[in-house]
């Protein structure tokens, strides 16, 4: 493999960050269709939202790589 087809980091990151924001939108439709049971399993609830707030910092973490530091 050259150089030039290789994937930088930023390309990396961002290619993870839509990775785990397909991921959340899963877990917030799988949560919403939970909530919509006559009888909603709260355990099930509580770990689908547990990973889906882990989703969520990993995505921020990201989000605050890829954003260069502004020095004001």
């Amino acid at each position: 493999m050259n150089v030039s087809s290789e994937l930088n980091f930023d390309e990396m990151l961002r290619i993870r960050l839509a990775v785990l924001q397909r991921e959340h939108r899963d877990l917030d439709e799988a949560i919403l269709a939970i909530e919509a049971r006559v009888n909603p399993d709260q355990l099930m609830l509580r770990r689908l939202k547990r990973q889906k707030l882990g989703l969520k910092e990993q995505i921020v973490k990201i989000e605050d790589e890829l954003i260069p530091d502004i020095i004001a």
